[in-house]
């Protein structure tokens, strides 16, 4: 048996922090090295020396209160003071290492830091992106120099014309009187400092990114006796064990995702279908469980909402002014990176065991029907958040193809007084989750299509694909109708 500690859990996010704090130190150091040979060649060795300290200590502050910040889940985090302050600090710090000792530059530096911090909380730049496509790491952080580079410079042009604004405001001995070549020298080495801090804090910005969020294998090593008995422990434990906004969390659901799509990993997808089946129980549930919690934080929200008789469900995106439905609206499809690998996952590891699965623990657990019915469940909730009219339909009109009942799903239509309702960011989210949940169910209906028509025919399609429970959206009847579609083809 493979255990999996919590220890060997935090280690896997603590050795992504060394390393992080490691590279960042070397990239603070190139750069700090070509703005004292480019610009400030003349300082003697100790300045040098001293400045080069507390450069470091600088931006050994910034980057601790950058990871306390940072987080995969787009919440409202209660630390942004720290950053805030962090980052106004060793901003001032920083400019102070550059230039020398001066209140002047000390206060610059202090404003162009807090000026930098506001956008990066206004931007939400704090909320880390998971790429589904991974690459090296050295290659993904090359990528991303130029755009560095670019946002370095625009933001430090706005932040010294910021700062210069404020000098206005303070005292006359802050000032200096100065000829008008020192004038134009001081400023474009003042500029030059500004430009080399934003850059350091660019490129660290980045680095944390490419490094937290690349793949973490969650398996013992391939030939081990760990891999050869239960290779799947680690990545169920993680799974099941580790908090919900925790990136490790994040990271497990990355790695179960691109088990279950690509052949690169099949030893490891392979031992998901073992005989007994409880390990294919295990992964089923968790991927199935943040799709109910979806589904069912959307009903608490339509129901919430009814309260309100100035407020329907076919009407939930057509006031994007209006920030209470706003907030709560954006509430419930924070984790939409979780949500969208839980349906990835769910739907290959279901479309897959057709073939891969020797013993049919898949059919016979029920875990196929759990899984169509909930990814149908959660693309009603979220096509109602859109703004659909999705109600269930009489029998009496529903003939479809092969003499298949189905449902006629219209779409709700635009309020023209607040202008195209597809502008609203929440909208762009939800039609993404939607885009998902339709492709992964027509992975599923596609690779058992002939299986599905022949319980239609039969007339045990309810009874084969669609869950005796009630389901977490909907009724079962809707979503029967809902599967009759995509099995004609005409689900959009």
């Amino acid at each position: 048996m493979c255990s999996w500690t919590a220890a060997e859990s935090d280690m896997v996010v603590k050795n992504r922090l060394v390393g992080f704090l490691l590279w960042q130190s070397i990239l603070s150091s190139l750069i700090f090295l070509a703005f004292t040979i480019t610009i400030v060649s003349w300082r003697s060795a100790t300045a040098i020396f001293v400045s080069f300290f507390s450069f470091h200590l600088s931006q050994l502050l910034f980057s601790v209160s950058l990871s306390t910040v940072l987080s995969p889940q787009p919440k409202f985090r209660r630390s942004f003071p720290v950053l805030l302050t962090a980052a106004a600090v060793s901003g001032s710090l920083s400019a102070v290492s550059f230039c020398g000792f001066n209140g002047r530059v000390g206060f610059k530096g202090f404003a162009s830091g807090l000026f930098y911090a506001s956008f990066y909380v206004y931007k939400r730049r704090w909320v880390l992106q998971f790429p589904i496509i991974q690459r090296p790491l050295f290659f993904s952080f090359k990528m991303g120099i130029p755009s560095a580079i670019i946002r370095a410079l625009k933001l430090s042009a706005a932040a010294y014309l910021f700062s210069a604004l404020l000098l206005v405001f303070l005292p006359h001995h802050f000032s200096t009187d100065l000829k008008l070549g020192n004038f134009f020298i001081q400023h474009i080495i003042s500029y030059a400092a500004c430009f080399s801090m934003f850059l350091c804090w660019e490129l660290t910005h980045h680095l944390h990114q490419v490094l937290h969020t690349k793949r973490f294998i969650f398996a013992p090593p391939k030939g081990s006796a760990a891999a050869e008995t239960n290779p799947s422990e680690p990545l169920l434990a993680t799974l099941e064990e580790s908090s919900p906004a925790s990136l490790l969390k994040y990271l497990a659901y990355l790695d179960l995702c691109m088990v279950c799509e690509n052949n690169v990993d099949y030893w490891r997808r392979a031992a998901f279908f073992e005989e007994t089946g409880e390990t294919y129980k295990r992964v089923a549930a968790v991927c199935l469980r943040p799709l109910e919690q979806l589904a069912s934080k959307l009903v608490q929200g339509f129901e919430g909402s009814s309260d309100d008789k100035t407020f329907s469900i076919s009407d939930q995106l057509q006031s994007p002014t209006n920030p209470r439905q706003n907030s709560k609206c954006h509430e419930l499809v924070n984790d939409f990176q979780v949500y969208t690998w839980s349906a990835r996952a769910l739907a290959s590891l279901t479309s897959r065991s057709r073939r891969e699965d020797r013993f049919g623990v898949a059919q016979l657990s029920g875990s196929n029907a759990a899984a169509i019915s909930t990814l149908i469940a959660c693309l009603l909730a979220v096509e109602t958040l859109m703004g659909k009219k999705i109600s269930l339909q009489p029998s009496h009109q529903l003939m479809g193809a092969f003499s298949t009942k189905s449902a006629t799903f219209s779409t709700g239509r635009r309020d023209v007084r607040t202008g195209k309702r597809r502008d609203d960011p929440l909208y762009s989210k939800a039609y993404a989750m939607a885009d998902v949940l339709r492709t992964s169910i027509y992975g599923i209906v596609s690779a058992f299509h002939h299986e599905m028509l022949t319980s239609a025919k039969a007339g045990l399609l309810e009874k084969d694909w669609i869950t005796s429970s009630k389901p977490p959206f909907g009724t079962r009847e809707l979503l029967l109708q809902k599967l009759h579609l995509f099995l004609d083809f005409q689900a959009s």
